[in-house]
């Protein structure tokens, strides 16, 4: 702080407008997409109970349509279910549904990328290579070996 009482008036202006720059430079560069229309509300219903449990659904203009219910466990948290959808801007339609409970939250779309089937093949070349590991691990000394402490 002891530097800044020491900084001309001058100095202190051109680091304002430095700054006074940087800002109108990041406004400037902000995407189109900050300045689209106003998308209307179509539909927006929201129910809660006195249990805590809810359900929820809504529309917009753009049709991102959104259902979601939800219900109290026993364990304090919110079991909830519901799914979404909207066009994604390359035109692709975009759909999922999901579960979230106590076994995490697992959503359902053909959109998502799939892992593959277990167990795949291993390759020929994974298999020497640890197999030679396995030989090269069975040829060394007790002192030698790898411990894992």
């Amino acid at each position: 702080m002891e530097s800044m009482r020491h900084m001309t008036p001058r100095l202190h202006l051109n680091m304002k407008l430095i700054v006074l720059a940087a800002l109108a430079a990041v406004a400037v560069a902000a995407p189109d997409s900050y300045h689209s229309k106003e998308v209307p509300i179509i539909k927006h219903d929201f129910i809660m109970e006195e249990d805590g449990r809810y359900h929820l659904e809504f529309e917009t203009g753009n049709n991102i349509l959104v259902s979601q219910s939800g219900s109290p466990t026993d364990k304090g948290a919110i079991a909830k279910a519901g799914h979404f959808s909207y066009t994604a801007p390359d035109g692709t339609p975009v759909s999922l549904k999901f579960v979230a409970n106590e076994h995490g939250f697992q959503p359902e779309s053909d959109l998502l990328p799939v892992a593959p089937e277990f167990p795949h093949p291993i390759p020929q070349y994974v298999l020497d290579q640890i197999a030679f590991a396995a030989e090269e691990d069975r040829n060394r000394s007790p002192e030698d070996r790898y411990t894992y402490a």
